[in-house]
């Protein structure tokens, strides 16, 4: 077996990739990873490709989407603060390694491996020791390459279970998510919520329609130049209002469109706010959003009801609806644990940091339990 770093996605098979990631999460996978490389939403913004690759001979039995990064922005699991210590005592914390999908604070598999490959004398290799190979291999490059540590991000349970027995140290926040309870409709799921929450989503909605908004969704392979161009509006103008910076290309999002759901607010004939969502298999990812207007508890309806409604007409089981907001849980979005893994080079700031952390998480065991108390479900 060979260990093969490389900068380039485009360098490696989509079938062979893709037979790795599997067809679950829409980040994963090559076209998603490909199009965040050709539409120059990457290298600007400190992304550098170095994606782990494990071949049997000529076979890819393993993978890993990585990244050498010198800052921070983009990851949604935050550690400027470990930087901020690094500089004090006169070291450096960038370069480091990150595993994760840019600017996609959204759980996936992480560490791809072949389920239960066979090499050239007939031995089995099961998809953990391939899985124990590419962290070996990411934290030996990155050791190699003097980068101060190697992070794994928003990972799924299984990887989470590898990476811990493999010593890294570990790290969980969370997000809000919306689980269908098998729902026939959008009224049976706000039978299952005590009365104030039930009424509190009816008077948003209603509000929306007595202002005469229409709400539409559409794939992204529907979306007609004009169309295009006017989410990618709404897209930006959150970053300005918020003095942040769109970092995603138009043609990065019509790269991707097959995986996109967009949604459109229509005020007398013409768009307010629109909002893209990505679809998974049994997903819905709520990603960004803007407005032009300030309409009475659109937001609730364009992020969060709209979706709920699509999930429960296409029989999707999860919506994640993005990062942070503890408001969504009274509208039906659970406080669900998003975790990470962590290596760390330095001697000193590893005991630190695991000290912080095992600190940090008894302080968020605490926290969620007091999110659940907010719970609108009976």
């Amino acid at each position: 077996m060979k260990i093969v770093f490389s900068d380039n996605i485009a360098s490696i098979s989509p079938e062979h990739w893709d037979n790795l990631a599997g067809d679950s999460n829409p980040f994963i996978q090559h076209d998603f990873l490909l199009a965040l490389e050709q539409h120059d939403c990457l290298k600007s913004w400190g992304w550098l490709p170095q994606h782990c690759l494990l071949f049997d001979e000529d076979t890819l039995i393993g993978a890993c989407p990585a990244y050498i990064k010198d800052n921070s922005y983009g990851e949604f699991v935050f550690d400027w603060a470990w930087a901020d210590a690094y500089q004090k005592n006169g070291l450096d914390y960038y370069p480091k390694l990150v595993t994760s999908i840019p600017f996609t604070p959204a759980q996936g598999p992480r560490l791809l491996a072949s389920q239960n490959h066979r090499d050239s004398s007939g031995h089995l290799i099961d998809s953990t020791t391939i899985k124990k190979g590419l962290i070996s291999a990411l934290i030996a490059h990155a050791e190699q390459n003097n980068l101060s540590s190697a992070h794994f991000l928003f990972c799924e349970n299984d990887d989470i279970k590898i990476l811990a027995d493999a010593g890294l140290m570990q790290r969980f926040d969370f997000q809000f998510h919306w689980k269908n309870n098998n729902y026939q409709s959008f009224d049976d799921f706000l039978s299952q919520l005590n009365s104030k929450r039930r009424k509190n989503i009816k008077r948003e909605r209603r509000k929306v329609i007595e202002d005469n908004i229409q709400i539409k969704v559409f794939n992204g392979l529907e979306l007609n130049d004009e169309q295009w161009e006017i989410l990618y509006a709404y897209y930006r103008v959150t970053f300005m209002k918020k003095s942040g910076t769109a970092t995603l290309t138009l043609d990065f999002f019509k790269a991707v469109a097959h995986k996109i759901r967009a949604i459109f607010a229509y005020h007398e004939n013409r768009t307010v706010a629109a909002a893209i969502c990505f679809q998974g298999k049994d997903k819905l990812y709520g990603r960004h959003w803007g407005c032009s207007d300030n309409y009475d508890s659109l937001h609730f309806e364009v992020c969060y009801y709209t979706g709920i409604e699509y999930c429960i007409q296409n029989k999707l089981q999860v919506f994640e609806p993005g990062a942070q907001g503890e408001h969504k849980i009274w509208r039906g979005f659970l406080p669900t644990k998003t975790r990470s893994a962590h290596w760390v080079a330095h001697a000193g700031f590893n005991d630190a940091i695991q000290d912080f952390l095992h600190r940090e998480a008894s302080a968020m065991e605490h926290h969620g339990a007091l999110l659940l108390e907010s719970s609108p479900y009976k």
